[in-house]
């Protein structure tokens, strides 16, 4: 599993011209799912996560979690995070998790998120989307579970 992490100000995300996820200040997560991936890694991966301190506090320092800001999640599922690149010119993406077991992990992962009372938003499985975001910082991490 792999998820690029972004601290916004504010994201989206519009699928066929509709918006389908809107946040203000939290964070974008961009999440991928390989083929060795199984669901054991869901919970750690929630908890890693919503309780990171990325966010500064009042001297500048990054001290605060998601949840302690009282922030929101807007997460997207992306595949392409799996991306061979070392080869020629086109990427191979045969890394990546078969679509119907890594939409399965990612509404387990959703799921699991929103048991934690932050705010989730979502964009939709396998669909080609617009995500909009206004990078805070920029604050970019990037994790695999």
């Amino acid at each position: 599993m792999r998820v690029l992490i972004q601290r916004v100000g504010s994201a989206s995300v519009e699928v066929e011209n509709r918006l389908v996820g809107s946040i203000g200040s939290g964070l974008l997560l961009f999440v991928g799912f390989g083929h060795s991936d199984s669901p054991d890694l869901l919970p750690q991966a929630v908890r890693k996560i919503s309780e990171m301190r990325v966010f500064s506090d009042d001297n500048g320092k990054l001290n605060l979690s998601l949840r302690d800001i009282g922030g929101q999640a807007l997460i997207v599922s992306q595949f392409t995070l799996y991306a061979n690149c070392s080869r020629g010119r086109r990427p191979d993406f045969t890394p990546a998790a078969d679509p119907a077991i890594a939409e399965q992990l990612y509404d387990s992962f959703v799921a699991l998120f929103r048991e934690t009372g932050i705010t989730v938003q979502t964009g939709i499985f396998a669909a080609d989307m617009l995500v909009n975001l206004i990078n805070d910082g920029p604050v970019t991490f990037f994790l695999e579970f």
